[in-house]
């Protein structure tokens, strides 16, 4: 989904209601992928933990209830999550966000129904430690050599080389391509459509 800009403007937004100077577009790109607390303590380092919890509260009123950004999926992802079930995959969902937070999304998309198993970063550590593809490995039985991370930033490419399971980038979403490439994926698409025929379903 592409909520980049979203989560951009929110945390700015956020920002200014508790009378901080807003971070920069690109220092907020930095910690998207990351559970919210996380995120914060990157992008406030120094700051109080009473005015973390404020810009928190303040970040999920604006991501909930009051931005209007508009969220939607990239082009070629409900088409392409159902060539993949239908050739036999079972997709997983690794994400930095809270269980409310993709609970509504998934209903909102219509596309949970694609995905056999979740885990979200109130449920296990956040990215980049590896317990959310653990659990989604356990849960599934696959081993990691046959398992695929797909992820847009450095944090799902580190989380995958920490369950030791092969990471795939995409270069459509948070981070850019040279940072995502530093870390080696096994490779790096430019759309949903081109990570579909990456993976080759049916072969």
């Amino acid at each position: 989904m592409d909520s980049a800009a979203k989560i951009v403007r929110c945390f700015q937004l956020a920002a200014a209601d508790i009378g901080l100077i807003p971070p920069s577009d690109a220092e907020i790109r930095n910690i998207i992928g990351l559970a919210l607390r996380e995120a914060i303590a990157v992008l406030l380092p120094n700051a109080e933990a009473g005015a973390r919890e404020r810009l928190a509260d303040r970040y999920r009123d604006h991501f909930v209830h009051l931005d209007e950004t508009e969220t939607v999926l990239f082009p070629g992802v409900e088409a392409g999550l159902q060539r993949l079930v239908d050739s036999g995959y079972q997709l997983a969902i690794a994400t930095g966000k809270a269980r409310r937070g993709l609970d509504r999304v998934l209903s909102e998309t219509a596309i949970g129904a694609h995905f056999c198993v979740t885990r979200c970063a109130d449920e296990a550590y956040s990215k980049p430690h590896p317990q959310m593809l653990h659990d989604i490995l356990d849960y599934t039985g696959i081993t990691p050599d046959r398992a695929l991370m797909v992820g847009d930033t450095t944090y799902d490419l580190e989380m995958a080389a920490a369950a030791k399971m092969g990471g795939l980038a995409v270069s459509y979403g948070a981070h850019a391509r040279e940072r995502l490439l530093a870390l080696a994926p096994l490779g790096c698409c430019d759309s949903f459509v081109e990570v579909c025929q990456w993976i080759k379903p049916g072969n």
